[in-house]
């Protein structure tokens, strides 16, 4: 698009080819061509012509979209004289097509209030648009739609108003809200009983509820409200009107959460809504489900926005409890998707409970949480005619996962051991059908862990005696679910060892079938996790599991836990038998790296040993033994015999990453498994790490490397070789990032790398920061912090403030006064640039997420020379933008002294990152 502008028939032809070219390649031109017209000049012109010839809906719509991104992006490319001139033409466009699609008028409403939020010189736009066009019926529908968006767009994300003009936008539409409210109703009086345009209005004032500017005095007493309610007890509404009517209460509830300052609109709404429960049962009794759904929404919404007042009083005025009687209504419906919209509810009302933790008020929330634990109960039994183990991955399974998640967060105010007991006897006194045991001991199994053992209450060993007797006859899903609870009560199989014996012989029957292979192992994990000690008599039996792990019929997680738990028991035998024992554990998976390593490649492809690596992984994760200063590490020596396999392997498949990065999270675990006893290794593997990363640049040898640092930094015969290998690491990665879009491209490459470089400031800060290399690296650490990805992010802010932290805390070490002296000629060089680049990257690229970490960035250059830093700061503040491209002010220059002085005479971070947080606020 950088030639000419391009004639109107081109355009006419791509747009053409976008949605009616029946070959995909033809489509992809054509849109890649079309995204650079849109991202060029010639857009505003081109996208305007469109419209006025209104040819055909496709070109239309791609105009008006065009128009509406080029207003929200690119709207400092027109100069102030022409917005005038483009406000009017937009208005005429959206009158001129008005009736030939929904869409094109929707994306031409946004372009018009985009503009509206940004035109400083639009003053009162929502007066002259109703003055404009209330008068005229046909204009009316677009009016509404522009009336909707508007305050929708006040807070869009793609907009950076800016905090001043968001507040001056707020107040002026605050100042004619009521003006819109009394259209609305004159349009709902006009219009009767159009359903169209019922919907539009209550769209329109839901979106007001949102933006929290409706006066709720002027609300309370309003007709519009009458009507919502009248829409959503009539039966015959049909079921797009009553969703928009749903949304509205919704909103509506939402806007007045703290109740005390609305008092007269949340009366109206909290009446109204309690009318609604016989149209609920209405829509039960037609199976509507759609509606049922939305009486729920509003339900709970309810309910969340009065929680504050039951929880304060309950059962008095708004904090009546016939809020929760509504929702445990809803529970009682027999599709689990009614109940799942309440659980946010019931969730934040436990949280409240535990934190007053007032037992008389349990008390009264009691009764309630009981009948809500019997419906999740129910909701949560399989069909009867369902064969085979529970799915825990389609709809039904998350819905028991969250089911689950819910009991163990509300539990406590009914007691777990009490409703343990509760459900266990009604298994043992009834004999229900399959599916009730099964829901029944699923619901066991999410408290099992919120049972205290040490009360030794004589139905948890009991439930132990008779799960492991359930006979292999009864339903699987009763065996799996069994398993599951068997697995979660492995601290009471701790306090009472008897029961080892017959657990693990239950749970290895699971081990060999099929369908409970999986869950057996999860079981057999979680009693190893448990009940060490215990285990390690049991070791053998563990190691046979081990080496015959694939005659099982595992998922690739349950393997590794199963080893996971192995590891753990190994590493409490005695030292001396730990070396063998380890090596006897490795050896199937290295035997089996050997055999794909020996295996014929010609084919160019050699098998994939990822699985043998990840297993190995586990092993050295989770066997660490306590060893004495002095005694050598008993894994040491299998590490050492294991390396040339894994260094081969590594060789074999140096070109592949994700290979590359199993084997680097396999030597990650050898070295942190035996820490400093490992250094025999240290040469060979820095050499191989170098030695491919100059061809195949994986980041995983960054992060590997910081490992390393970490171990050996301290030790002074490993420095210089371990800054060798960061400069042989550094020269291409920099030469990667140096590409265009290079460190938004690579950015687990900038984590790693910083990663690697905050662990030598924290091992050895000198032997860094008297290295050439630091100047490059301080470099790179100024371009990465406008990055816009959380993990690297965060990985060069803890670099630079780590950094700078070294020349600030005298930690009495005797190399302090050289790191102060290295630091300072470092601030000298880069500290401006750095201040500059900080201020700039919080204002316009970074989420509000980041700020704390540039705070302390900031804060850590302030301790080190504050009055410096008072200079930097200023010179930085100086070089913002004071004006937006639409004429309003962004920043006042008292804004901008305030902040200077906020942030100078903080005492304490904290202080800096609220300072920051406000400011940003200005840009955003």
């Amino acid at each position: 698009m950088d030639g000419g502008k391009p004639s109107l028939a081109m355009v006419y032809q791509a747009v053409q080819a976008l949605y009616h070219d029946p070959d995909p390649s033809g489509k992809e031109r054509a849109s890649v061509w079309l995204g650079e017209l849109q991202r060029s000049m010639h857009a505003w012109e081109i996208s305007d012509q469109l419209l006025q010839l209104k040819q055909d809906v496709e070109s239309c719509y791609f105009a008006a979209q065009t128009m509406k991104m080029k207003i929200q992006t690119s709207f400092y490319e027109l100069p102030q004289e022409t917005h005038l001139a483009l406000r009017d033409s937009l208005l005429s466009h959206i009158q001129n097509l008005k009736d030939l699609s929904p869409i094109i008028v929707t994306q031409l409403a946004l372009a018009i209030a985009d503009l509206a939020l940004q035109m400083a010189s639009w003053k009162g736009c929502v007066h002259t648009l109703i003055e404009k066009y209330s008068n005229d019926v046909t204009s009316m529908p677009f009016l509404i739609e522009i009336l909707t968006v508007l305050p929708e767009e006040v807070h869009s994300r793609s907009l950076r108003i800016g905090a001043n003009r968001r507040t001056e936008i707020i107040e002026d539409l605050a100042y004619y809200s009521t003006t819109v409210i009394t259209l609305l109703l004159s349009c709902v009086e006009k219009s009767g009983s159009d359903e169209k345009m019922l919907i539009k209005v209550f769209r329109c004032l839901g979106s007001w509820f949102n933006l929290g500017v409706l006066d709720s005095n002027f609300m309370a007493s309003n007709q519009l409200l009458m009507v919502l309610f009248q829409v959503l007890q009539r039966d015959e509404t049909s079921t797009n009107l009553h969703e928009a009517a749903s949304d509205c209460v919704c909103s509506a509830l939402y806007a007045i959460e703290n109740v005390d300052t609305h008092v007269a609109l949340a009366m109206q709404l909290f009446q109204g809504v309690l009318t609604l429960e016989t149209a609920y049962h209405m829509a039960v009794a037609r199976e509507d489900l759609d509606k049922v759904l939305n009486y729920c929404r509003i339900f709970t919404e309810l309910c969340e926005t009065f929680l504050e007042i039951t929880v304060r009083s309950p059962g008095q005025g708004m904090g009546d409890l016939r809020t929760l009687e509504l929702l445990l209504i809803c529970a009682g419906h027999p599709q689990y998707e009614v109940v799942e919209i309440s659980f946010n509810f019931w969730y934040r009302l436990g949280e409240h409970l535990y934190k007053t933790n007032d037992p008389a008020l349990h008390g009264v929330f009691r009764p309630y949480i009981q009948r809500l634990l019997h419906s999740l109960a129910r909701h949560c039994q399989l069909d009867p005619d369902h064969e085979g183990i529970p799915e825990d991955t389609d709809d039904f399974g998350e819905f028991r996962m969250r089911v689950s998640d819910l009991v163990k967060d509300v539990i406590f105010l009914v007691g777990s051991m009490e409703c343990f007991s509760q459900l266990y006897s009604t298994l043992k006194d009834g004999n229900p059908p399959w599916e009730v045991t099964e829901a029944v001991l699923f619901i066991m199994a999410a408290i099992a862990k919120s049972v205290d053992p040490s009360e030794n209450n004589p139905t948890l060993t009991e439930v132990l005696e008779q799960v492991v007797l359930l006979p292999q006859t009864v339903h699987v899903a009763v065996r799996y679910t069994s398993i599951e609870l068997v697995g979660e009560m492995s601290e009471v199989v701790d306090r009472n060892p008897r029961f080892l014996n017959p657990v693990l012989s239950y749970l290895m029957k699971g081990l060999r079938e099929k369908p409970l292979a999986s869950v057996a192992a999860k079981a057999i994990h979680n009693i190893c996790s448990v009940c060490r000690d215990h285990m390690a008599h049991h070791f053998q039996g563990l190691l046979e599991i081990a080496r015959s792990l694939d005659s099982f019929a595992l998922s690739t997680e349950a393997a590794i836990g199963l080893l996971k738990g192995t590891a753990l028991v190994l590493a409490r035998l005695p030292l001396e038998k730990i070396a063998e024992c380890l090596s006897d554990l490795c050896s199937v998976q290295v035997l089996a790296l050997k055999k794909l390593l020996g295996q014929d490649s010609s084919n160019g492809k050699s098998a994939d040993p990822t699985v043998w690596l990840d297993r190995l992984a586990v092993i050295f994760r989770h066997t660490n033994p306590i060893v004495e200063n002095g005694q050598t590490h008993p894994c040491q020596k299998v590490i050492q015999e294991i390396w040339p396999v894994l260094s081969e392997t590594l060789n074999t498949h140096q070109a592949d990453n994700r290979i590359v990065e199993r084997c680097c999270r396999c030597l990650r675990f050898a070295v942190r498994c035996v820490g400093k006893g490992s250094a025999s290794l240290l040469q060979p593997l820095v050499t191989q790490m170098v030695n491919v990363y100059q061809v195949y640049p994986h980041s995983c040898f960054l992060y590997l490397g910081s490992i390393l640092v970490d171990e050996y930094g301290m030790e002074e015969g490993c420095r210089q070789g371990l800054l060798d290998m960061l400069q042989a690491l550094c020269m291409p990665t920099f030469q990667l990032l140096e590409q265009p879009n290079g460190l938004r491209n690579h950015p687990d490459t900038v984590d790693d790398l910083f990663r690697l470089a905050t662990r030598f400031v924290q091992r050895s800060p000198v032997t860094l920061l008297g290295s050439n290399i630091i100047v490059h690296i301080i470099q790179c650490a100024i371009a990465a912090t406008t990055l816009d990805h959380r993990d690297a992010n965060c990985s060069v802010m803890k670099f630079v403030r780590d950094l700078i932290h070294t020349g600030v805390s005298n930690d009495h070490e005797d190399d302090f006064e050289l790191r102060k002296r290295l630091i300072g000629q470092a601030m000298e060089q880069h500290g401006q640039q750095l201040v500059t680049q900080l201020i700039h990257t919080c204002c316009f690229c970074l989420p509000s997420y980041t700020l704390p970490d540039v705070a302390e960035v900031l804060w850590e250059i302030m301790v080190f020379d504050r009055p410096t830093f008072c200079r930097w700061l200023e010179a930085a503040l100086k070089g913002l933008p004071k004006e937006m491209s639409g004429g309003a002010v962004t920043v006042t220059h008292k804004q901008l002294t305030d902040f200077h002085k906020q942030v100078t005479s903080a005492e304490e971070c904290k202080q800096v990152c609220w300072a920051v947080r406000e400011f940003t606020r200005l840009y955003r």
